[in-house]
This record gives structure tokens, C-alpha cells and sequence, in this order.
């Protein structure tokens, strides 16, 4: 399977080359730079827990913003239509206000250093083992489709080997986050977040007047395709047909909830960003100040995923040999000039070292923390730790190196990601949701949600979609029904082994359970946080009001 089309080359220059050569070099002066602050292994993990909210709010959405979602999120947009701003406005949006406003307390008030760790405390040491171990072998999954789009970006856009691709993107990752562990790659994430505007807005601007405008591109996706091309929700009634193969149903439950809420919730590769905050205020604020340029975001994915459909007519198209997942690419070749190229070639590889960044870090910390520290190498000085957890980096990148070739496999990358989340994701969300918001859920009962819910989703996709026992229009369609499906077994499981099994004693859930309190909760803002504009749940209440009002002109 080939990322990009065959014979797909951008008219690349000495500019654009020595743009990309600058940007390489600072990302590595970064990840130096970074060293300095870097003493313990908290430091190398969590920053310290010293990051203000701003830094670490840009960093949770670049982390998010790999490029598999830019050429992914384009391709969709270049194969539905308006259809994927559910992804982001009920797809994101409420998901990321709820962890900022009602899980960050639980998450940074408990102090611990990862998501599997919380899983520890509310429940017991198999439900954190397991969880601890899926988290791992799933962040060096998805860091390897990073690592496998970018070495096919590279070679279908600059002419590289594919090896010498993934070799040199591997390089870079690895040496910036094992000089200077989180700080540097949250930083570089910053760096990297305005690398990806910079790439994208120009390509939005030009695709635009190339089309003639908002309503020239409008008018000819009417012609090409029909109105509910550009509306979100049309064709999405219960038994019509669509291309998304999903009704209005699904994507609010599958996508808006379980899918949704299950990545942003339990992804740690997104919830150590707020973790390194300098205290509770910044670390509740962390995802709702993402929140907002997640928002409009969605515009420069899927306004160039529209130009190509209307400029490429032929893209996805049965005999040709471009696929939606070259809307971007085929854009830059046809409107970018010299200098503005090298930006948005530099863009695309910054977005997907961000993703792959993210999960390597996350990757580390779980893999030393809550497995080597904790049933491997109990008891081991603090130092000991942060060579490991430089080590373990190393082996976290060579391994995403061997599973970046998984990815051939699926057709559209961001449907291989989505794969994932309802395996991994879905069911941690269960347990931790329904752990955090009853307090009888016994000990055992998480362990065995966890294998429930990943035990059903696998099922549904392997055996009923791809088996066809069921028809489900598409892939997207099966990960929606397949993560409603692990939601519902986790929660049954639970519920049923906790009839039968001892609960956790009261005391032991201080803080752990809504309802219940532990002084890191309570804690205060600190002096400046408290300014009403900082306040979290006027943040992402408007997040949500903001988020609701765009659907407005693409609803009808």
C-alpha cells in the first residue's frame, strides 16, 4: 500500500531545503536546551510539573495534531464533505471540556505520574498492570503510523529512500526527548504548532482563489457531488445511505461519546501535557485553552480536502491511481511556491514528529513507571530511573520503527487510528468513567472491564464486520459501532463482577471518586489564576457555545 500516489514529486529547491535544515537544527538546540532542567526522573517524565498553562495547552492539541490527522482529516473531508467536522465540534470538543473540568482534578490531584497509574489506586494492581500494558504496546502502535506516513510523505514528496526517511525522523525524535525528556518535546510541540499553521493557512488561502472563492467551491461540490456533500448532518437519517456508512445515532454515541471521550480522557499521550502543569488551575485549563484552536482547526483540513475534490476530480476514484490521502500533497505541488513549499514540507514532517514525540514520551513513562519501577525493578534509586527511561526511549523508538509496517495493512490511516482508540481506549474510558462515578465498583471489577471491552471490540471488527456477518457500510462506520459495543461489554462486566466481588474501602477513595475529596483537589488558584477570563468553566462552556454555533451554517 502506498501512502501517496506513484510519481508524486514536489519541484523542491536549495530554499526549501535549507528552511527545513534550520528547522531540524532547532528542534535539536530544543532538546539541549531542555537538558538543563532535567535532574530527576520527574523532570524527564512530567517537566517537573512546572509548565504554564499556555505552553502546555499548545502542546496537547500539536500533539494531537500529527500529520496522519492533517493528510487523514484532509482525505476525509476530500471523501465525505463537511461530514468531518464531527470529528472535531462533537468529536473533540465536549470530550477535551470534560477533562479539563471534571477528570484534571482526579488525574493532578492524585499526583500521580500517568493514566495507569490512577487505575492503581481507584482499583488494584491487575487492573493497573493490564492497563499499563495496552497503554504501551498501543502508543508504540500509533507512534509507528507516524513514523510509517512520514517515511512514505518523504519519499513520494523530497525523492528519499523510505528507509533513510524513518532512520533520520526516528534520529531526531529520539535525540531531543532523551537529552531533554517532556520539556523538550512539549516545547518542540509549541514550535511545531506554529510550523503547522504556517504550512497550512497559505494552502487554505491560495486552494480557495484557485476555486474562486467560498462560493465557487460550493458551487461546484453542489454539481459534483449533491447539497449533502456539504452539510454536516445530511443523508445521516436512520436507514439512509452514505458514504460515512453512519447515522446520526452512531456518530453521537460511537464517535461523540465513546470514541471520543475514550481517546481524550484516557490517551496519556494527551493527559501527561496537563500533568506537567505548574498546578491544578494551569493543569484544568491545559485542554480547554487546546479546546479553542481545535475548533477551527477543522477548516484547514477540510477546506483543502474540498479544493481537491473539486481540482482533482479523479481523486479516489476506481482506476486512478490518487488516493484521498493525497489531497494535501497534490495541493502543494500544484499552488506552492519555492520558500512557501519548504514551510509547508517542513510543516508536515514537524506535525508528524509531534505525533510520534507524544507517543514515545508517553510511551516511556508508562513502560518505567508503571511497569519496570513497579513489578520489574522495585525500589531503585531515582537516578537509576531516569537512565532507564532514556534507555527505554531509545527501545520505544527502534520498536516504533517495526511496527510503522503494520500500517501498510489498512487503506486509510486515520481508519487504522481509529482501529486502535476502540481497542485501547474505549474500554480504559469504561473503567475509568464508571470507577471515578460509583463508588461500589469493587477492586476486581476493573481488571475485567478492561479485558471485556477490548475482548468485544476486537470481536465486533475482526470476526462480525470483517467477517461480514453484519454489513456496516465502512471501516469508520465499524469502529463506531465496535467501540459502542467495548463500551457496553466493559460496563456490563463491571457491574456484574462487582455484584460479586469486594468493593474498595472508603477510605482508600478519598479523591479518587466524584463526590469525594483530597487536598490536592481542593486546592486554591494560584495568585493570577483567579482573573475571571482564566476561570476553567467559562473557558469550556465557551468552548462548547463556540463549538455548537459552527455547526449552525453546515446543518442545513
Amino acid at each position: 500500500m502506498h501512502y501517496l500516489a506513484e510519481g508524486l514529486r514536489l519541484p523542491t529547491n536549495g530554499l526549501d531545503y535549507t528552511i527545513l535544515a534550520i528547522y531540524f537544527a532547532v528542534v535539536l538546540g530544543i532538546g539541549f536546551a531542555a537538558r538543563a532542567s532535567v535532574k530527576t526522573s520527574l523532570d524527564f517524565f512530567l517537566s517537573g510539573r512546572s509548565l504554564p498553562a499556555w505552553v502546555t495547552g499548545l502542546a496537547f492539541v500539536a500533539a494531537n495534531l500529527g500529520a496522519t490527522e492533517i493528510l487523514g482529516m484532509a482525505a476525509t473531508g476530500a471523501q465525505y464533505g463537511v461530514a468531518v467536522v464531527h470529528w472535531y465540534w462533537i468529536g473533540a470538543i465536549p470530550a477535551m471540556v470534560f477533562l479539563g473540568l471534571v477528570m484534571m482534578p482526579f488525574y493532578y490531584g492524585s499526583k500521580v505520574r500517568s493514566v495507569p497509574e490512577f487505575l492503581l489506586q481507584r482499583f488494584d494492581r491487575s487492573a493497573h498492570l493490564l492497563s499499563s500494558v495496552l497503554f504501551a504496546f498501543a502508543a508504540i502502535l500509533i507512534a509507528g503510523v507516524n513514523l510509517y506516513a512520514l517515511s512514505i510523505v518523504v519519499e513520494a514528496l523530497l525523492g528519499w529512500p523510505q528507509w533513510v526517511s524513518i532512520v533520520v525522523a526516528g534520529f531526531f525524535v529520539l535525540a531531543y526527548i532523551t537529552v531533554g525528556g517532556l520539556s523538550s518535546a512539549i516545547y518542540n510541540e509549541v514550535l511545531q504548532f506554529f510550523v503547522i499553521l504556517a504550512a497550512l493557512i497559505p494552502l487554505t488561502v491560495l486552494g480557495l482563489k484557485r476555486v474562486g472563492g467560498w462560493d465557487g467551491l460550493t458551487g461546484s461540490l453542489e454539481k459534483s457531488h449533491g447539497g449533502d456533500f456539504l452539510t454536516a448532518w445530511g443523508g445521516t437519517g436512520i436507514g439512509d445511505a452514505n458514504p460515512l456508512g453512519a447515522n446520526w445515532l452512531t456518530i453521537i454515541l460511537g464517535l461523540g461519546f465513546v470514541l471520543s471521550f475514550g481517546y481524550w480522557t484516557t490517551n496519556f499521550a494527551e493527559v501527561q501535557r496537563a500533568l506537567s502543569a505548574k498546578n491544578l488551575s494551569a493543569a484544568k485549563r491545559t485542554p480547554l485553552i487546546a479546546a479553542f484552536p481545535k475548533i477551527f482547526i477543522v477548516f484547514l483540513v477540510m477546506i483543502p480536502g474540498l479544493v481537491a475534490a473539486v481540482l482533482v476530480p479523479k481523486i479516489g476514484t476506481a482506476g486512478s491511481d490518487l488516493t484521498y490521502n493525497d489531497a494535501i500533497p497534490l495541493l502543494m505541488q500544484e499552488l506552492l511556491p519555492n520558500g512557501v513549499l519548504g514551510i509547508a514540507v517542513t510543516g508536515l514532517l514537524a506535525a508528524f514528529m509531534a505525533g510520534m514525540a507524544a507517543n514515545v514520551s508517553s510511551f516511556n513513562t508508562v513502560f518505567t513507571s508503571d511497569i519496570w519501577a513497579k513489578y520489574v525493578k522495585p525500589g531503585r534509586d531515582d537516578a537509576y530511573y531516569l537512565r532507564f527511561g532514556r534507555l527505554i526511549t531509545a527501545i520505544g523508538v527502534l520498536a516504533s520503527i517495526g511496527t510503522a509496517f503494520i500500517a501498510a495493512s489498512f487503506s486509510n490511516i486515520m481508519s487504522y487510528l481509529q482501529t486502535l482508540f476502540s481497542f485501547f481506549n474505549v474500554p480504559m474510558f469504561v473503567v475509568f468513567i464508571i470507577g471515578m462515578f460509583w463508588k461500589r465498583a469493587s477492586m476486581k471489577s476493573g481488571v475485567w472491564g478492561l479485558v471485556a471491552g477490548t475482548a468485544a471490540a476486537m470481536v465486533n471488527y475482526f470476526w462480525i464486520y470483517k467477517q461480514g456477518i453484519i454489513d456496516i457500510p465502512s471501516d469508520q462506520g465499524a469502529n463506531f459501532v465496535s467501540a459502542i459495543v467495548g463500551f457496553a461489554a466493559g460496563a456490563v462486566v463491571m457491574v456484574v463482577v462487582t455484584l460479586f466481588t469486594a468493593p474498595k474501602p472508603e477510605a482508600e477513595l478519598a479523591g479518587l471518586v466524584y463526590g469525594t475529596r483530597s487536598p490536592g483537589l481542593e486546592e486554591p488558584p494560584a495568585e493570577g489564576d483567579d482573573a475571571w477570563y482564566r476561570r476553567p468553566a467559562l473557558l469550556g462552556w465557551g468552548a462548547i457555545v463556540i463549538a455548537a454555533l459552527c455547526y449552525v451554517p453546515y446543518s442545513f
